[in-house]
């Protein structure tokens, strides 16, 4: 996993922390994939990449995990699209 991007299994949700502010994407595990129900960048970060950076995040650690992502939420079913 991406250094800043840190896993919270107590949260359910992975957390990157940016100029004092939490982006975090909500997961779910069942059966060797890992579901990513919903990804939020606090307003001040928006534009900047951290949502990018968080989900770089997210894709190595279930690499390393050899979980299949699941997208539910928009965001990263985009950029799972865009980043095979």
């Amino acid at each position: 996993m991406m250094a800043n991007v840190t896993d919270n299994p107590a949260a359910g949700r992975f957390e990157l922390i940016e100029e004092g502010h939490t982006a975090y994407a909500d997961y779910r595990r069942e059966g060797g994939r890992l579901y990513i129900d919903y990804v939020f960048s606090p307003v001040p970060l928006r534009g900047k990449g951290t949502s990018d950076r968080l989900m770089r995040g997210v894709q190595a650690d279930a690499r390393e995990k050899g979980e299949e992502i699941v997208p539910i939420c928009g965001y990263a079913a985009t950029w799972l699209r865009r980043h095979p």
